[in-house]
């Protein structure tokens, strides 16, 4: 499924993939992926604002997050409101053997 402001037809691919184009809340998207994939994970891609607004809608249960240093200013905040909480999320982090980039899971406590 792609989050788009410019609805169209699905385009299919020799290898079963579809990609679904939708104009939708983050809640219409997640219920027409699990209508369209049923029982299986819905992986959620995108820039910092697709992101943000599923965060904000607490529709994510498990974020893996690569951290690659850019020059201060540019781009997109991811977490401009600030991080998910410790509370509702276990927090790993790793960093790669370069040092040049970090990795963080949040996984969202069942508790």
């Amino acid at each position: 499924m792609v989050l788009t402001h410019h609805e169209r037809e699905p385009i299919a691919f020799d290898n079963g993939t579809v990609f679904h184009f939708l104009d939708a809340s983050p809640q219409e998207a997640l219920q027409r992926a699990h209508e369209l994939a049923p029982g299986t994970d819905v992986r959620i891609g995108g820039g910092p604002t697709t992101v943000r607004e599923f965060l904000a809608a607490d529709l994510v249960d498990t974020m893996h997050l690569t951290i690659v240093p850019v020059t201060i200013g540019s781009g997109t905040r991811l977490l401009d409101g600030g991080l998910p909480s410790s509370d509702d999320f276990f927090i790993e982090s790793v960093t790669l053997p370069s040092g040049r980039a970090h990795q963080i899971w949040y996984r969202r406590r069942e508790d």
